[in-house]
């Protein structure tokens, strides 16, 4: 078989090559694609990779190989579920030079999906009673669809002919319309599509709808093809709805609704009974043309009026519209109109059909409703209350000036967002807890103290009280939200809050820092008195005398050293007094880094720096080297020998606060151990011959004499991290 594989693998359909053994040889794509399978199936046995197939598929491959040329054939296959599968194929053999099979080309496909299709589209000629028909002009004979037969009520058997077919339309009308749209079909190709009436073989008469295609050639009618539907069911019902519309004209004159009729192309206007009651006039009052009913309508309603009768003509919008009428005497009333265009094929309009309704009172009422709101409106944006209407997915319907103001958003940017968006995080949970019990029926309003975020991220403290409005039906239309900004109150309450916390840690400091003085000189002083009376000892060798004063020596300077530490935690103390300036947090980690550049590069420490250039924070500028300095070196000095260090500095914002992070790798601190030591005075942890215990207590000082709070995550051998809160700038 000389065959281009690569060609026979794009062919467009589901085609496979087989040898005489029946395995496969080749396959085009789609052949996978259709089927499943995949290129492993090459050299295969065919009914093996495909065992779900006709038997008469089996037969006709037997039928080729002994020599048939071509076999082609449908079949359905049942499966075991009971599911059924539809095959179409065609199968060509391969032949030689001396005309010997060695080979064949098997095009296969599943047609269960046209096959259904197929049965949808009888089925649904059955339901919609659809049947087709043809007439050949050349040889004069009419084909008539198994449904055209039930139609006319014949035998399925039955064969009819053009002259019998016309004279199965009743006889008058019916009859005389189809001979004409007949002639003019076969005379010059014209089609038609009408709705008349046709008596059956039983003698029934049924209304049908008749289309008709006439297919010319050589300007000559040789064929016309249709179809037949019954619609005496429909015909039936519009028989009914013409008696529902003569019963309607009763009940429109009990509800003093009036209808009219507009003839567009003859300008005529028709008007029932009601419609005259309604304009206050007698029909021998009006001219039945459009421009009377102009004349009708108040002038000052004139043009927006005929306007929108001009638009509903050109297909722009619909007829709705409300206007008044002046009466004879004087009276105006208020008149709703409504209206439908009837269009011909090309969309030309030939008629508006409405009605008129005397809406005055509802008007009047409407009037005096718009007042209302009008004060309520005014009310609402002139409170100093802050007030919104939210809709029940939170979003902002309406705010006034005052709920703006508070939050420093215009109107467009509150209307663009939920109150949730706004709320913070710790206060919408209990927010929406109450607000789902309002929903609920359990309340019908609640007041709760809450924050928001304004439009800066500052927090705007506020008492919130929550009303809910309900439809006329009892359902929750909206809510009505009222807040009153207690920022004042509460930063009042936070700073006495924080006043007595400060002279409270002020006083703990001072109960501290007394213990500390106690301990510390009480422990020199003993030191120094022991010291002196073994010089006062006259028995002392030169060289014990000499250690003596040595020892004098040390005693004296670690009492210098103790003064000087008690010396620098009260000027830390002190320093609180002072005014807090504006420090730049990445120019002063900079500066500090370049400090000890040297020893970083000594000790190959590798440093990470993540701190914006725009970020400051408040404080005393030698306090926030002194606390950088000190958290660096103790990374560098307490790193992890045993691996490669690393050192990480960053920065975020945190509302009112800076954090600043610095995060080492090192040896690490047990904070079980030593967590609530880790800050005191002469307090170390690592047996570090350089350390003083002096370091953090100091640089805790310091940040809490700056409004800011440090914190420390460690692990042993994994590293520690400080968290630094600071004042933002």
């Amino acid at each position: 078989m000389t065959i281009d594989q690569s060609l026979f693998q794009r062919t467009p359909v589901p085609i496979a090559l087989l040898d005489t053994q029946l395995t496969f040889v080749d396959f085009s794509d789609r052949w996978l694609n259709h089927f499943g399978l995949s290129r492993s199936t090459m050299g295969k046995p065919f009914f093996e990779s495909m065992p779900k197939l006709p038997e008469e598929l089996r037969l006709d491959i037997g039928y080729c190989l002994e020599g048939v040329s071509f076999r082609t054939d449908t079949m359905r296959v049942i499966l075991e579920n009971g599911d059924s599968v539809w095959y179409e194929w065609k199968i060509d053999a391969i032949k030689d030079e001396d005309d010997v099979v060695n080979g064949l080309i098997l095009v296969l496909e599943d047609i269960s999906e046209r096959k259904l299709d197929e049965a949808h589209l009888i089925k649904s000629q059955q339901v919609a009673r659809i049947g087709g028909w043809e007439v050949e002009l050349v040889n004069n004979t009419i084909y008539w669809s198994s449904i055209t037969r039930e139609i006319h009520e014949v035998p399925k058997d039955y064969i009819p002919n053009l002259k019998d077919w016309i004279f199965f339309f009743k006889e008058g009308f019916s009859r005389d319309t189809i001979t004409k749209l007949v002639q003019a079909g076969i005379e010059h190709g014209t089609p038609w599509d009408t709705e008349l009436q046709i008596v059956t073989a039983n003698g029934r008469e049924v209304w049908v709808r008749a289309i008709g295609e006439p297919e010319m050639m050589d300007g000559k009618c040789v064929r016309i093809t249709g179809t037949f539907q019954d619609i005496e069911r429909r015909k039936k019902a519009e028989i009914e709805h013409k008696n529902v519309s003569e019963r309607l004209t009763l009940a429109t004159k009990s509800a003093g609704i009036g209808i009219w009729e507009y003839d567009i192309q003859n300008n005529e206007v028709f008007w029932d009974p009601n419609m005259y009651i309604l304009y206050g006039i007698e029909a021998s009052d009006f001219a039945g043309v459009y421009e009377a009913w102009q004349a009708s309508v108040l002038p000052e309603d004139l043009e927006k009026t005929s306007q929108a009768v001009q638009d509903a003509i050109e297909g722009k919008k619909d007829f709705n519209t409300t206007f008044r009428v002046k009466w004879p005497n004087g009276q105006v009333r208020w008149i709703k109109a409504e209206a439908t265009v009837i269009r011909n094929k090309q969309g030309t309009a030939l008629q508006m059909i409405g009605i008129n309704t005397d809406v005055t009172e509802l008007k009047i009422a409407q009037l005096q409703l718009v007042t209302s709101e009008e004060s309520l409106q005014g009310a609402f944006e002139n409170s100093s209350v802050g007030m919104a209407l939210v809709g029940m997915d939170g979003t902002f319907i309406q705010v006034n000036q005052s709920f703006c103001r508070s939050l420093g958003y215009t109107n467009s940017e509150l209307l663009r967002l939920t109150f949730q968006d706004i709320t913070h995080p710790d206060d919408l949970e209990i927010d929406l807890s109450l607000l789902r019990e309002v929903v609920e029926g359990k309340r019908s309003t609640y007041q709760i103290e809450k924050r928001y975020f304004d439009k800066k991220g500052q927090l705007v403290y506020v008492l919130l009280t929550v009303t809910s409005v309900k439809k006329i039906d009892g359902e929750i239309s909206h809510f009505i939200s009222q807040i009153v900004d207690i920022s004042s109150r509460i930063n009042a309450e936070k700073k006495l809050k924080g006043l007595l916390q400060l002279t409270t840690n002020q006083n703990n400091s001072l109960l501290n820092f007394a213990h500390i003085v106690s301990h510390n000189l009480r422990s020199h002083a003993a030191n120094l008195t022991m010291i002196s009376e073994f010089l006062l000892d006259d028995t002392l060798s030169q060289e014990e005398r000499k250690d003596t004063l040595t020892m004098l020596g040390r005693a004296s300077h670690g009492l210098n050293e103790t003064i000087a530490h008690l010396n620098e935690v009260v000027q830390v103390k002190l320093e609180t007094e002072k005014k807090l300036k504006v420090v730049p947090l990445r120019k002063t980690v900079d500066k500090i880094l370049m400090d000890v550049n040297a020893l970083i590069n000594e000790n190959k420490i590798q440093v990470k720096v993540n701190v914006p250039a725009e970020m400051q924070v408040k404080g005393v500028a030698a306090y926030m080297e002194s606390i950088i300095l000190n958290l660096v070196t103790n990374a560098i000095k307490y790193r992890d020998h045993q691996k490669e260090c690393a050192l990480t500095i960053h920065a975020v914002n945190q509302g009112q606060y800076i954090e600043l992070l610095v995060e080492d790798n090192g040896l690490g601190i047990d904070l079980e151990r030593y967590g609530q030591k880790l800050f005191g005075m002469y307090k170390t942890f690592h047996g570090n011959k350089d350390a003083r215990g002096i370091g953090l207590f100091i640089t805790k000082n310091q940040i809490e004499s700056m409004g800011g709070r440090i914190e420390v995550e460690s692990e042993i051998n994994i590293g520690t991290k400080f968290r630094v809160k600071l004042l933002k700038a």
